[in-house]
Formats: C-alpha cells, sequence, structure tokens
C-alpha cells in the first residue's frame, strides 16, 4: 500500500471522529499498550471507542501530528474531553482532562488491521482528582 493510500484511510478514519470504522480489517486488534488489554475485531474495537469517547468520557483525539508511511501511520495528539462515567473504578467526577496520545496503525490490504494505543493513564488518573487516583492505587 502506498503512503498516500495509508493517508487516505487513516484521514478518512480520523476525520470521522472514530465513528467510521469501514478501513477496519475484520479482524483489526486495538491494544492498549499501558494495560495490554486487546480488543478484537470491528464490534471490539466500536464498543471500546464508544466506551473512552462516549461512555467514560465526552472526549476527542486533538491531532497534534500524523506521520504516515507505506501500511502504516502514528498519530501523535492528546485525549481531550469531561468525565462523565466510571472510567477504572471512579465514578464521574466531571473534571476535564487533557492527556498525551500516540498510536501507531499497521495497514493490510487496505485496511487498518492493528492499532496500538499509547496513552498516559498515570497523567489521566492525576487529572481526575489525587483522592481518585489513591483509590484506584489502593485497588491494586
Amino acid at each position: 500500500m502506498s503512503v498516500e493510500r495509508t493517508r487516505e484511510t487513516i484521514d478518512r478514519y480520523l476525520n470521522s471522529g472514530h465513528k467510521d470504522l469501514s478501513m477496519m480489517s475484520d479482524d483489526v486488534v486495538f491494544t492498549n499498550m499501558a494495560t495490554g488489554e486487546e480488543h478484537h475485531g470491528v464490534e471490539g474495537v466500536r464498543r471500546m471507542l464508544d466506551y473512552i469517547y462516549h461512555t467514560a468520557f465526552e472526549a476527542s483525539a486533538e491531532t497534534r501530528s500524523r506521520i504516515y508511511a507505506e501500511n502504516q501511520a502514528v498519530l501523535e495528539g492528546e485525549f481531550v474531553g469531561t468525565h462523565i462515567g466510571t472510567f477504572a473504578g471512579i465514578p464521574a467526577t466531571q473534571r476535564k482532562v487533557r492527556v498525551p496520545l500516540c498510536v501507531v496503525y499497521d495497514l493490510e490490504a487496505g485496511k487498518i488491521s492493528r492499532g496500538r494505543v499509547y496513552m498516559q493513564v498515570p497523567v489521566l488518573l492525576k487529572q481526575l482528582g489525587s483522592e481518585a487516583a489513591e483509590r484506584e492505587a489502593a485497588k491494586r
């Protein structure tokens, strides 16, 4: 897949606000690199995205930069939003969050086959409040 085709595929996905998953392969896997948690298949990825962007938070990804190569792309940005539902056992705080985010995408046959999500979870927990971070740490 050419760099231009990679760009078209990734831009279409990102510009849809993570809603148009038609450019995902049927066996796509997204991995949260902080926890190792994996989300398999288009529906698994859809559930994960809905949870993080619309259930636990009302949020979006603000892009700082995108890098494209043949069959691979990288997004650097920030996860920005409001904590509106339970996340990591922490009830909604209504706090605003802005957390560094990086996602590496692999593409095969013109579709996204893997996503590796690097989010600074300690930064996120701190922004949810020291009490919230302490409660989460006490559970471990």
